[in-house]
């Protein structure tokens, strides 16, 4: 945290000289190469969300590339970027921005959601209770970062063209409960999302089970000790509407998981999914890569108040 400090004092300091704008792009460019990098407890999943908050003042970002091909359609590749932010011990707030081609289509911008996540119970218990709260603003989404209602891959054959200028605003709750027993992570996610244009409120949900391939932490560094990987595996699908609340005529997927985190550097994770119902995709790829900033929210308060943490 020196490194932060001093490259803040380099920052404030150039700000209030006559020729601050060169200097102050390469103090931030200097900053930001000696910032710490780290990385939270990975579970490795994309659909299913565990009780493990973001650190206070930390920021990772991560991109979320995800492809599949509808029977009978084109391929797209969907692109997610992620910004999460720890607020404080029990509340993590997120901005998705979210696009994605289609093979013999034009590219789009999606759009974007905001996600909130509240720790209920402070501590860390058997059950660990974790509501979530979101607001979308989408089209033309093929992020499928969650599967409700009777979501299908008919609904990826609908040209961009048309679907990008039907703008959808919704409401997505979950109620998140996890638990951590000897190195294994088990979630169970129930999702409820409201269509805000009148429509029925449609449900599903996602499970995930993960372990580190080792427990006990290596003497040295390195970069592939077992306990650098971690493995998995998520259900997850539809529960149909309100209107009809049912497996019959949902997508249903199982998708193993897998993430791998280097040393005070970068997590990468893979996920191939798997369709287990007609209404699904045959076949889901989805990668991410994030980093972690630690003390980011402090190193901003520093700057724009110059003073020193």
């Amino acid at each position: 945290m020196v490194g932060i400090r001093s490259g803040f004092h380099q920052i404030t300091y150039r700000l209030r000289s006559k020729r601050a704008l060169p200097h102050l792009l390469a103090s931030v460019l200097l900053w930001m190469g000696g910032m710490t990098i780290a990385h939270a407890q990975e579970s490795g999943y994309f659909v299913t969300y565990d009780h493990h908050m973001e650190e206070p003042g930390s920021l990772e970002v991560e991109f979320e590339p995800t492809t599949a091909q509808p029977g009978g359609g084109n391929r797209f590749f969907s692109g997610l970027t992620e910004f999460e932010y720890g607020t404080t011990a029990w509340w993590t707030t997120e901005l998705y921005l979210e696009g994605q081609k289609t093979l013999n289509d034009i590219t789009v911008f999606s759009g974007y959601r905001l996600e909130n996540r509240f720790h209920i119970l402070p501590g860390d218990h058997w059950i660990n209770p974790v509501l979530y709260l979101e607001y979308e603003r989408l089209s033309a989404d093929k992020a499928l970062k969650e599967v409700v209602g009777f979501d299908g891959q008919e609904d990826g054959l609908e040209p961009n063209g048309i679907t990008r200028g039907e703008v959808e605003r919704e409401v997505e709750t979950r109620l998140i409960l996890s638990s951590d027993y000897k190195g294994w992570n088990i979630s169970e996610n129930f999702i409820g999302e409201k269509n805000l244009a009148h429509e029925p409120w449609e449900f599903g949900y996602a499970i995930g089970i993960s372990r580190p391939l080792g427990l006990a932490a290596s003497p040295f560094a390195c970069s592939f000790c077992p306990e650098n990987f971690r493995a998995g595996l998520e259900l997850y699908g539809g529960l149909g509407t309100a209107d009809r609340f049912t497996f019959h005529d949902t997508s249903q997927y199982i998708a193993p998981v897998l993430a791998w985190s280097l040393p005070a550097g970068p997590v990468f994770r893979i996920s191939p999914s798997f369709g287990l119902t007609d209404p699904a995709y045959g076949f889901i790829l989805r990668l991410g890569v994030s980093y972690e900033f630690s003390g980011f929210g402090h190193a901003m308060r520093a700057f724009f108040t110059g003073r020193p943490r």
